[in-house]
């Protein structure tokens, strides 16, 4: 479904409270399956999270999880510690050629046994499930935090608990901190010091009720809305200024671009007046990766130059992104130059109009080039890709008074 999109004149102004966080979300299923005393409110209604839903239901035959990266990346941990599992975990054809390499190599120093279906180093995978003796295990650290947190979350599982020994420079800590302060909240005991996370063993957890805030990553795309606009005034809910998610950092990057961030009781209210924005927006992206795209097309519909780097695992994600966001803004007549983590953009006046932009089966890609709509009436390719991560996006725009079509 492709759908024209087009701003409203005046303000933008609304109330929308989010879906929970897709990350903390997935991160709390696998504990509550592990441990069934916890609870959980406020999951995340995105596609990703109910396919892991649906996932851990089940424990033979084959397992098709589609586009969700995360949770191929902890089904196949959880898998291979279930005794008695046996399944084949497969995804799209995107997902069988995203690398898992580190992960399968990781779990089977611990003594899993996962097979290739078809490529090696990627998915499908064939893991027979076996109870698990080892207690520790060493990785690089600086391909995915997701291959970290699918070791961790398991940890607590095995008789001995885990030490995980991380090689390198790490990549997005606040994901492996997310992880680590989840299962702290339940009471197991971890702790990340220097290169070594440990993480005891647990048999049973007392009953508690986790809360899940709201997705600070869709946030993001009303943090764009609200610096391309000429007025906004929006508040979103249910968040908290001591957020466990690293993408949380985006009001502090957004101040730079003219919007101010006050927080209430579970809200976030944004509000922009006036056109204070830099010449240069220069940013190391490696501990918030996934605003790059959001960061980039807000600064292309501001005529700011950026600079973005430390995305280097923008190129394993549902699509190269980085080379996707070169593909689509220079549809708009934007000069970019990307390297292998890095990519530049050069401010341009005017925009190219009739522009349609391709998703490349990316819920970002939309998703952060739906508020452009303000500058110039666009185009989206199979919009619908949007469900991955935040299925009401569209009709919340509606409701800011953007007509979609």
């Amino acid at each position: 479904m492709n759908l024209k999109v087009s701003a409203p004149k005046g303000k933008l102004e609304g109330n929308f409270k989010i879906t929970g966080s897709k990350s903390e979300s997935n991160r709390a299923l696998i504990l509550q399956v592990l441990f069934p005393s916890i609870e959980l409110g406020n999951l995340s209604n995105s596609d990703d999270t109910q396919v892991l839903r649906k996932a851990l239901k089940k424990n033979n035959g084959t397992v098709d999880i589609h586009h969700a990266g995360t949770a191929m990346r902890f089904l196949t941990a959880y898998f291979s510690v279930q005794e008695g599992a046996e399944v084949i975990l497969t995804g799209s054809q995107r997902m069988q050629e995203r690398p898992v390499q580190l992960l399968v190599e990781a779990l089977r120093q611990l003594g899993a046994e996962i097979e290739y279906v078809k490529e090696e180093g990627c998915p499908p995978l064939k893991i027979s499930g076996k109870s698990i003796k080892e207690s520790s295990v060493s990785l690089k650290a600086n391909i995915s935090s997701q291959y970290i947190s699918a070791l961790m979350l398991i940890a607590p599982s095995l008789p001995e608990g885990l030490e995980i020994n991380l090689e390198g420079p790490v990549t997005s800590t606040p994901y492996i901190n997310m992880t680590l302060d989840m299962m702290k909240f339940f009471g197991i005991e971890a702790n990340f010091k220097n290169q070594t996370i440990t993480v005891e063993p647990k048999k049973e957890v007392a009953a508690k009720k986790l809360e899940i805030e709201s997705d600070w990553s869709s946030a993001s795309y009303f943090y764009s809305l609200a610096a391309i606009s000429e007025s906004a005034n929006i508040k979103l809910s249910s968040y908290r200024k001591d957020s466990l998610q690293g993408d949380s950092e985006v009001a502090a990057i957004y101040r730079e671009l003219g919007v101010v961030t006050e927080y209430g009781e579970h809200t976030v209210q944004l509000t922009k007046e006036g056109h204070k924005r830099p010449k240069k927006l220069h940013l190391d992206l490696k501990n918030t990766p996934d605003l790059a795209q959001t960061i980039a097309v807000t600064c292309l519909a501001l005529g700011v130059e950026c600079e973005l780097k430390g995305l280097h695992t923008l190129k394993i994600k549902e699509t190269d992104r980085l080379q996707a966001l070169k593909n689509e803004m220079e549809k708009f007549g934007a000069k970019v130059i990307i390297t292998n983590d890095s990519l530049h953009l050069k401010p341009i006046e005017n925009l190219s109009s009739g522009v349609t932009v391709a998703t490349y089966n990316d819920h970002r890609m939309a998703m952060a080039f739906a508020p452009l709509a303000l500058r110039i009436p666009l185009e989206i390719e199979d919009a619908g890709v949007v469900s991955k991560s935040y299925p009401e996006f569209w009709e919340h725009l509606e409701k800011l008074g953007f007509t979609t079509a």
